[in-house]
């Protein structure tokens, strides 16, 4: 709305023109993000325990976690309606790149919120069936790949390697599966890492803001031409999204940090982990997603060699997976896990993010 706005009247009043510059428009656009999850998160949150929305907790897991049983859930629906709306105010109607990746966020959030649905209303920690949820994973991550694939140019299927200035190999069709497994792989990692108390709100914060950098320079072709990336013509505008997520995510970080007033749910992580994955594949950035949110890869690798190890040795290699309850048995403090990952996630995002010179 202001970005037409800016355009319409600029040649009457020129201070709008403001309104045309990514850097001002992302910063209010996580502002704002920020304002709405501050002045209805309570709100909200004291709707979903009067409706009774609230977290059926695994039996399994660390007993500490038994007292988390009851805390209102979902909360990922208020990060998403914030970032809807911000969007609509902040960003650029007229950008392709934004409404796929919005398209993507939302078809993604469907699947996490009927999987909660069905987790609070039968009493227990099972929701979707597994093969449902990676069905409607999967049929979703496909639409957004073919349509990436025959709309953008033809450099859509190159694939880029951090260190290299030039694409390490032209992916051509088989760029479409490795696309459609790389959003399906970001999601489920991301959704695995949520199970501590402001633990992914505190890791996506990191990954946004490393995502805005690189959207910001990946849309110019000054900076991207200096650093020997890629230009994707008018991704600077995903710069406005990542930082909307950003500010909404700090926001309900205010509620979510231990202990918990709310919990995202698999609305907020499935839907999170979608987009990550969507701008990465737009901005040619797949390898470097797998640095920035280096603390997902690991999460999902131990529950894939816990997995496989149980199955083929009869034996486990952690107390416990994803990762970080293998630490809590260890006996980690929650919080103090939380910290030590957030940690572990900005060194990736440090080394992510200085890949872009080395090369």
């Amino acid at each position: 709305m202001f970005f037409e706005l800016g355009r319409a009247f600029t040649k009457f009043f020129t201070p709008l023109n403001v309104f045309s510059y990514l850097t001002f428009r992302g910063a209010y656009a996580a502002l704002t993000t920020l304002l709405i999850c501050f002045l209805f998160g309570g709100r909200i949150i004291g709707a979903l325990r009067k409706l009774k929305i609230g977290q059926s907790v695994r039996t399994d897991g660390p007993a500490t976690h038994l007292a988390k049983t009851g805390t209102p859930t979902m909360g990922g629906i208020f990060i998403i309606g914030s970032v809807v709306i911000s969007m609509l105010l902040w960003g650029n109607p007229g950008s392709k790149m934004v409404w796929i990746a919005l398209i993507s966020f939302i078809a993604f959030g469907s699947i996490g919120f009927f999987d909660d649905y069905l987790k609070v209303t039968r009493h227990n920690s099972e929701g979707l069936p597994a093969w449902a949820k990676l069905a409607g994973q999967f049929v979703f991550a496909l639409a957004i790949v073919l349509y990436l694939y025959f709309s953008m140019d033809s450099d859509v299927t190159s694939l880029y390697i951090p260190f290299f200035k030039n694409p390490v190999i032209d992916m051509g069709p088989l760029w479409i599966p490795f696309g459609v497994l790389l959003i399906v792989g970001e999601s489920n990692a991301v959704n695995f890492t949520d199970g501590l108390d402001g633990l992914l709100a505190g890791l996506l914060i990191l990954v946004f803001i490393s995502l805005a950098i690189v959207t910001y320079i990946s849309g110019r072709t000054d900076f991207s031409a200096y650093l020997g990336i890629p230009y994707i013509p008018g991704a600077g505008e995903l710069t406005v999204l990542c930082l909307a997520i950003g500010g909404a995510l700090i926001g309900f970080l205010w509620f979510n940090s231990h202990p918990a007033e709310v919990l995202m749910g698999d609305v907020g992580s499935l839907s999170l982990g979608g987009i990550v994955a969507v701008i990465s594949l737009i901005i040619k950035k797949e390898i470097l997603l797998l640095i920035i949110g280096g603390v997902f890869v690991l999460e999902i690798a131990s529950v894939i060699i816990q997995v496989a190890s149980y199955k083929l040795r009869k034996k486990r290699v952690f107390k416990m997976a994803p990762l970080h309850h293998h630490f809590e048995l260890s006996g980690w403090a929650e919080a103090k896990v939380v910290t030590r990952f957030w940690i572990l996630g900005g060194l990736f995002a440090i080394i992510a993010l200085s890949t872009l010179k080395i090369q």
